[in-house]
Parts: C-alpha cells; structure tokens; sequence
C-alpha cells in the first residue's frame, strides 16, 4: 500500500529561506562572539596591568576602577585601595599631565576621606566637595552619587524622598538643592552685625567674632574694602588697645592684628607690673661720705629730682556698661557723672623714663653674619622732637611764626624740645632746594613713633617776620610745620629770652636785638562729606571733627540765607547796587499805581469774626504783628471792614500773616488788566545763552495802598483792630496793580532783554558782556523806583535758571522735576475735585508731553457730571500719563528767523501735530477724538488734523512761510481739488492768509505725529464693542 504524502513537508523554497534566514542569525551570532572575546581580552589585559602595578608600584586610582558605573559602590571611600597612606597618581586616566614631574616621578596625596554631610554647615560641606573633586579630579558623572553615597541621618532621609521627585539630579543641581534645604537664614543685617561686633574679653575671641562677621558680610554684600575691614577692626576694639593700634596705622588685617595682640601683651605687662607695685622706702641720708665721680663732660644737665610714684587710676574701660551705671561712673571719661557732666578734654602724655648704662649699644639692625670689619658698622643718631604733630593741634601756646624761603610763605616753629632742626621735605621740592646726603638719624616723637633723616640742606636762609636767619635743617617726613628750629640753631641765637604770657620771642643776632611776635591767626575749617575716612584726613595733617547736624524747623526759620555764587563780573555790579538788597526801613514811595478797591454800588462793609488759632500760632501772630508794626506796614484800625487772618507757611518754614478777603473779593470791581501769557515769554529766550532772576522781597508790601481805600483792609485778631497801608496780600486786584507797576517801569526794555511776571524779574542776553549793562540796568531801575530785592532768593549770571516752572537754558525748555515729582507721586484721584487738581497740574506741561490729549482723555470723561467711577482704564491712563511726565524732551526755544514745520497725523481715536525746526521739536498737540468726529472718514480726519494744528500755533505761523507735512497724500493737492463738503470749506476759510506748503510724508517716516495720534488706538481695537458708521446722504432722508 503506497505511503501518503503529507501536506507539512515544506517545498524547496521555503526551505532555502529558512537555510538563508539561520545563516545570517548564525553570522550575527558569531560576530557578537567574537565581539565578547575582544571586550574579554581588554579586561584581561586592564586587570593583568593593574595587578602588575599594585605589585610593582603600589596602588593607584583609577576612575573607572575606583567608581564602576554598573558595579558596587567602592567600599574604600578614601580613594586608594589599601592601606597605603598615600595615592598614586601615576597612570590616573582622568588626571592632567601637567601634574606629573617626569617619567620615573610620581605625585603622591596624603589619604583624605571625603567628607560626610548630616545636614549641618552646608556651606562648608560644599566646599569641601569642590576641594576633594578637583584634587582627585573626580568626572561629573560620578560627583552625584559619591556625595550621595556620605549623607548621614537627617540628609540621608532627605534624599531618600528628593531621589523620588528627581531620580537622577546633576551635580549643581544637588548643592542648589542641598543649600535651599539645610543652610540656616540669619534675618539681621549683615552690616549691622558686623559693626555690632565690639571686644568684650580677649583679643583673640574678639578676632576670631570679627572674622565670623567678615566672612558672612563678604558673602552677602560685595564689600570688599580693605581699608573698610581695618576700619571696622579698630573701631571694636576697647578703647586703651584701640588709640595704641591707631598711632601705628595698619595697612592689612594681619597687621592689625599682630599689632593688637602686641598691644595686649603689653597691657599685660604693665598691669602685672602695677599689682606688683610697692611703696619705696623713704630715704635715709647716710652718714658716710658719697664717693664722686668725675665726669668729662661738664655740660651734663642736672636731673631735676624725681616726685613719688602714683598708683595709675583703675581702667574703666574694662568694666560693662551696667557696672559702670551701679558705679554712677561717666562711660566716657569714667569720672563720677552728675547732671551737667562735661568730660575733661583728652591730652596727649608722654613718659620718658632715662637709664644711665656703662655700655651704650646701637641701636639695633641686622647685620650681615660676616660684617666683621667694624668700619662697615653703620653710624646711626638719635634725635629728638616734641611738637611733630600738625600745626592746628598743637593749640595756642606754641611758637610759631610765619615767614618766607625764596619768597615762598612758610610756618616755622620755634621749638625747645627739638634736639635738631627740621625742615619738610615739600618745602624743598617747591623752592627747588639743593640736599646733601647726611648721617642717618632716628627722629622719636612725641606720640612714640619714629622717623627717619638721611637727607640735610646746610646754610639755609630765610625770614622770619622780616629778619633774616641762616641754619643747618635736616629733611624729614610727616611734621606738622614747614621748619621746625631745633635746640642746635636756638644755641647759636644767643641768648633768648621767651615772654610766654606775650608769647614773644626776644634774641641777638650779630649784635642787633630782634623781637619775634606770635601772631593770631584764625583756624581755618574745611566741611567734608559724612564718607571720607576721618583717619586718612587725620593723616594728612588735618584735625578731623565729627558733627551730626539735626535740621529744627524753628531754628531753620531765622537762619539768614547765603546768597548763591556770583561770577566776578556780575558780582561788581551787585555791589554798585548794594541798597536794593538791603532791608526797607520805610513806607513805599506814592506812586500813580497805588493800590485802589473799587466796591460794587449799594454793598455793605464785611464784618467776618476771627478765626481761632493753637497756642504757638497765636505767639507767631503777635510776632508777625509786631513786626509790621515796626515796619509801619499796618496799623490800629477803627474802620466798620473786618476779615480774618489766616498763617501760611513759606517755602523756607517761616510764617506769612494772610487776611481772608474772600468777602471782600465778592463785592469789588475786578480789574481786567492782562496777564502775560507763559509760553509767550517763554518764546522770546531764543538766542540767550546766560541768565538771572530777581526776586523781589515781599513784593505786595512795597506797593502803597490808596489813602481813600486803607480801611477796606481791616482785619480782627486776637490782639486787636488794624489796617494796612500797603498792599496785602489776598486781594483780587493785587496782581494787576502789580503787573501794571512793573510793566510801566521797565516798559522801554521788555521783550528786548527782561521779562517781568509779577515780582519775578527775568533778564537773558546772548554774551557776559551783554549780561553785565542789562543787570545794570534792571538794578538802576529798581533803587530809581525803590524797590527791594532779596539777594538770597535771586540767581545771577548761569546758564540754567527755573523760572515759572520750566529750566530754562540755552538748549532749551524743560520741565521743573520738583514739580514733576509732585505729579508722580499724585496719589489716586478719590474725587472730581481730586482729578481735577491732578489735571490742573499736568496741563501745565502739556505742550512738552506728546499725545497729552489721547493719554488723557478717559480722565476728562470722567469729570463729566455723575460720571466718577474709577474704572481699569482709568488707572491705565493715570499711569501712563505719569509716565509720559517723567520723559518730557527738552524744547528748543522758536527762532522767528528760521521756517517752522508741522507734522500732523490722525488716527481712529485721535489726532496729533508737532511744530518743529531745524528737526527739533517746540510744542506738542494732541486731541482725542468724540463719538461725531470718529465718525468721519480718514480724508476729513486728516483735514482737522491739520487745521486744528495750525489753529493753535497761528500766532507762530503768521507773517511766514511754513511746511505742513502729512502722511495723506491726498491733502497734498488741497489747493488744487474741487471743493464739494463744507468742511473743506470751513478748513480752506481758516487757512486763508498764511503762506503754507503741503509736502506728503510716508506714515512709517512720520512717527512723532503717529505717536501723538495713535497712542491708545490699540486699546480701541481690542475692546468689546465697536461701532461702524454709517453715512447716510441727505437726498436719501428726503426720499
């Protein structure tokens, strides 16, 4: 029976595929084979070599061996793997060859552990991580996990929950992490704790809490002064270490601090010293005869006899304040303290102890081991000066005299205490004096320090009060006189005679007697700012006070004002008119412009009661009154008018008496006379490069009042009924009257080179020589009409002055910051009334702010009636406008010779110009525009852009050729299109008489006028309703 085929024996294709699919996975397979032999035959190789080495050589790291990335952590953390106090580096992978000396040399470590970390001190931890890595030059892969690896306790389970957030943090990220959550905040003022750091007990604790506070200061400020750090060091230390390591002026802190621990040590001694002290025994004369001595020099002084030793007051300054407090003791001077304790002035005390000695030794040097020829020894003197300290120190019983050294003014010094003479060595650099090497000599002053001179300038002449001396003057450094005469030139005066009562010095000089006088001289004191270092003034010569000055608003009242500095040409004519700066000391003159109060018809006297006034008011009101009195300004009343008084404060503090006329204001005839206009004055500065501003004093009292019209101006007080007899102030007609007088008396000058706005006198010209007559004559005119200036308030001769708000100078107009602060720091309007002072004050500059009327107008809305309600975009608008403030340019002033430029644009919510020459700007203008004008079309918008422009600066444009420019190039062609609307007839009519061309300006040239039109356009498009127009034709309604 056959077999039956089976249906799964695969065919001969299916066969070959599998055949071919099992060799190529059999190739990969070997390949992968040989691949491990390879990596086998390396590691082999590495261990083999490894072995060799630690056989050979003794252990070494490895980065890859020490810190495997698949295997255990190293279980011997100090880096080696032995025993072995010491690592090498030899063969170390990551290492920089540079640290190896040669091929047979090798650099070994000591064994460091790497340092654990349990949460305290992070910041020291840290560095101590940075050090270990870049000794042993750790890879940033492995600093993670051996710092990880040392965590101990409160670190340790720190990370165990940080690891879960952050499995695999870097190591920055690691010690940003570590700080933020182990370092301990200190809330007080790093400087505060470091100049809060004072000596209490020793020096070396007081050292080591001054570098506590040094090292957390330098971490936390970026002080890093030197000169601030000895500063600081000095000033805590107690008070008899702190004046010893003052003398000796330390230039580092190591210095200082050797030079304090010197200083304890020997405080130490002397205290130990003084425990030890016993009385000496009283002495006994003896009955045996004392042997002499016979001595070769017979010019040895007597010793003149010794007074008992005293025991030295105890040292208060060790005691704390609250002992010192339970002892009643002074904390400064440590006397006893009562009410009205002054303490005794401090002075400088030296005491010289002298030993006479069999062997005198010089005075100590290094010297060379084989320096032993005794000429080679250096012959060194010693010298003495009692008075090397600077002049202004020395106070009032020191003799000195002015003189001369090649008609070069010097100060000399007569001293006895001086062993040489001495004279400084700038001195001789000025005068160009000739010096001559000199035996060199240790100069010890009074203060325990010593100088050294090496340098001498023999037969040196000058004068001493116009007698003539010669002497031989060493040079020497950092005394406080340009010579000092020493006991060596005293000797060979002669003899002399010194008066100290006269303070004169009497002396022969080749037969001839010569009195030498102390003259008085006045101190000369020099202000220096709170942040010059006391101690390097004080070095150079200066005696330094330290002062608070503390400003009192009554004091500040009465303190006459200096007046500001006057250039020397301006300062002759200032003097020439000297009595127009001096006090008035009678009435004002009758003049055709006294002031006069016409009444309404059929109105009744005002009769007000007085208000009520504070205690210290009411003092300052009968000051004022008195005075006024005095000056005849006002006096007893009996008339049926009566207003009350009111005080205000002035700008420098002082009080001005005030009258409430407002009643009487009421029922007067208000007089139209013309106040100038502002920008008006302000147009004609063109061209002046210097100015001054005379302020009158008191200008309404020097007006006289009407002799029919005095007892209008009654008023009540506490003290009484009483009338003026000049002009007050107050009234309503008061300006005018005012304006009126000056324009009269300076009317032949105006616009020419003064200006006058009220008592404010504004004079400019173009050179000093100009500004010299013009001040002349502005001065002539005042002492004609006796009128009185206050200097103190006055500015003469500069090329910046403020006047009526604006700095003016000669690059242009600029806004008072005063006066811009003022606004900036306006608080948020609580009501109309409050908006509108906010307005009133910034529509004072709007000429100078670009867009002023599209950044302003959500405030006018809502000083509409029954529309305060302070909303986002008000805020918005509040702010910008303050902002727009503090960015106002600088104006140039208009030059009526040169053409001017306007620039105008529009926008859909405004539209805005600027007049400009030369490129500059003069003015701003801009206008937001309402709901009926926002309906015209870019065409019509435009056109009253340009109109209204030209509207306001017509008295500018008139009577010359201007350019108007606009971004519409329709407009260029005005003149020449056909006129169909009647606002194109309204525009033209306006336009008519001015020489004007339009010249086309592309939109993205012209930004200042954009800006000014397009300022809250963006606001505009993104609010939520938005109104399309619709034009609608006439003949369509009549339909």
């Amino acid at each position: 029976m056959p077999l039956k085929q089976s249906t799964n024996i695969p065919n001969n294709e299916e066969l070959q595929a599998t055949v071919a699919r099992l060799g190529q996975e059999m190739q990969g397979m070997q390949e992968t084979t040989l691949r491990m032999d390879q990596q086998m035959t390396d590691m082999k190789l590495m261990l083999e070599q490894l072995v060799k080495t630690q056989s050979n050589k003794g252990p070494t790291v490895d980065d890859h061996s020490s810190y495997g990335t698949g295997g255990a952590a190293n279980p011997h953390p100090r880096g080696n793997f032995s025993g072995n106090p010491y690592v090498n580096l030899e063969g170390f992978g990551g290492f920089d060859d540079n640290r190896r000396l040669g091929n047979n040399h090798r650099i070994h470590f000591p064994r460091a552990d790497f340092p654990q970390f349990d949460g305290s001190n992070p910041f020291v931890w840290v560095s101590k991580c940075v050090s270990y890595f870049e000794i042993f030059q750790i890879p940033d892969c492995y600093k993670t996990h051996m710092a990880t690896l040392h965590f101990l306790e409160e670190a340790l389970e720190w990370y165990e929950g940080f690891k879960e957030d952050c499995p695999n943090p870097q190591w920055p990220m690691l010690v940003e992490e570590v700080l933020d959550r182990f370092q301990s905040y200190n809330t007080s003022n790093p400087v505060g704790e470091f100049k809060r750091v004072q000596q209490t007990g020793k020096v070396l604790d007081y050292i080591r809490q001054f570098e506590r506070a040094k090292s957390r200061l330098m971490k936390e400020t970026k002080i890093r002064s030197t000169v601030f750090f000895i500063q600081g060091f000095i000033e805590g230390l107690k008070e008899e270490i702190r004046h010893a390591v003052e003398v000796l002026d330390p230039i580092s802190l190591n210095q200082a601090f050797y030079f304090v621990r010197k200083a304890e040590l020997n405080l130490e001694g002397v205290d130990r010293r003084n425990r030890n002290w016993v009385k000496p025994p009283v002495y006994q004369p003896t009955t045996q005869p004392v042997k002499t001595i016979p001595f070769q020099d017979k010019k040895l002084l007597q010793l003149p006899p010794t007074k008992p030793a005293v025991l030295p007051p105890p040292n208060f300054n060790t005691m704390s304040r609250d002992q010192m407090r339970q002892l009643g003791l002074c904390f400064y001077c440590g006397k006893k303290y009562s009410q009205g304790h002054k303490c005794q002035k401090r002075r400088l005390l030296m005491l010289e102890a002298m030993e006479i000695e069999e062997d005198v030794s010089v005075f100590d040097l290094p010297v060379s081991e084989d320096a032993s020829d005794h000429s080679k020894t250096p012959v060194i003197e010693h010298g003495d000066i009692s008075m090397c300290l600077p002049h202004d120190q020395q106070g009032s019983q020191s003799l000195k005299f002015k003189g001369y050294i090649q008609n070069k003014p010097i100060l000399a010094l007569i001293d006895s205490g001086s062993t040489h003479s001495f004279i400084h060595p700038s001195i001789i650099s000025s005068v160009q004096l000739q010096t001559m090497p000199a035996t060199s000599m240790i100069v010890k002053t009074a203060s325990g320090s010593q100088l050294i001179s090496d340098q001498k300038c023999d037969g040196l002449q000058f004068q001493l009060q116009n007698h003539n001396f010669t002497g031989n003057l060493r040079v020497l450094e950092d005394q406080g006189y340009d010579i000092i005469l020493g006991m060596d030139w005293i000797a060979k005066m002669g003899p002399m005679v010194i008066d100290c009562d006269k303070r004169c010095v009497q002396l022969t000089v080749d037969g001839q007697n010569i009195l030498l006088q102390v003259q008085h001289e006045q101190a000369e004191v020099q202000l220096c700012e709170a942040n010059i270092n006391a101690s390097q003034e004080w070095g150079k010569g200066h005696e330094v006070i330290i002062a608070h000055l503390f400003l009192s608003e009554e004091a500040n009242s009465s303190l006459p004002q200096p007046a500001k500095h006057i250039l020397p040409e301006l300062n002759e004519v200032v003097q020439q008119y000297t009595q127009v700066f001096d006090e008035p000391n009678s009435l004002p003159p009758i003049r055709v412009l006294d002031h006069s109060i016409p009444l309404k018809p059929e109105t009744q006297p005002i009769n007000l009661r007085p208000y009520r006034f504070s205690h210290f008011q009411k003092l300052e009101i009968e000051k004022i009154i008195e005075e006024l009195l005095h000056s005849g300004y006002i006096r007893p009343s009996s008339s049926p008018f009566a207003s009350p008084i009111l005080l205000v404060r002035k700008k420098d503090n002082s009080w001005r008496l005030c009258v409430d006329y407002r009643q009487l204001n009421d029922i007067t005839v208000k007089n139209k006379f013309p106040i100038p206009i502002i920008d008006d004055l302000l147009d004609e500065l063109k061209g002046a490069t210097i100015f001054s501003k005379i302020d009158l004093k008191a200008g309404y009292h020097q007006i006289r009042m009407h002799a029919s019209d005095i007892y209008k101006t009654a008023f009540r007080t506490h003290l009484g009924h009483y009338e003026f007899t000049v002009m007050p102030f107050g009234l309503t007609n008061a300006p005018a009257t005012f304006q009126a007088l000056m324009n009269l008396i300076f009317k032949p000058h105006l616009r020419k080179f003064i200006l006058v706005f009220f008592d404010d006198i504004f004079i400019y010209s173009q050179s000093i020589e100009d500004h010299v007559k013009h001040l002349a004559i502005a001065l002539q005119i005042l002492k004609d009409n006796q009128l009185f200036a206050k200097l103190s308030k006055c500015e003469i001769g500069t090329n910046k002055v403020e006047y009526l708000g604006h700095l003016i100078s000669q690059e242009g107009v600029a806004t008072d910051p005063s006066k811009i602060e003022a606004m900036v720091n306006w608080p948020i309007p609580k009501s109309v009334k409050q908006l509108r002072g906010f307005l009133g004050l910034t529509d004072y500059y709007r000429k100078s702010i670009q867009g002023y009327g599209v950044i302003v107008r959500p405030l006018t809305e809502l000083l509409k009636k029954d529309a305060f309600q302070w909303s986002q975009e008000a805020s918005l608008a509040f702010t910008n406008l303050k902002e727009a403030m503090t960015k106002a340019p600088v104006l140039t002033l208009p030059d009526f010779n040169k053409p001017f430029t306007i620039e105008t644009d529009a926008s859909q919510s405004g539209i805005g110009a600027v007049l400009m020459q030369e490129k500059r700007p003069l003015a701003f203008f801009s206008k937001g525009l309402g709901i009926k004008n926002q309906s015209l079309s870019t065409y019509e918008k435009e056109l009253l852009a340009l109109v209204s422009a030209v509207q306001k600066w017509r008295h500018y444009l008139l009577g010359c050729s201007f350019v108007i420019r606009t971004d519409h190039i329709s407009l260029k062609h005005l003149l020449e299109q056909r006129i169909n609307t009647s606002m194109q007839h309204k525009s033209l009519s306006k336009l008519l008489g001015l020489n004007y061309t339009i010249e086309y300006k592309k939109g993205s040239t012209n930004l200042v006028a954009d800006a000014l039109s397009r300022r809250d356009v963006e606001e505009c498009h993104n609010s939520e309703l938005c109104v399309i127009p619709e034009i609608i034709p006439q003949w369509v309604v009549e339909l």
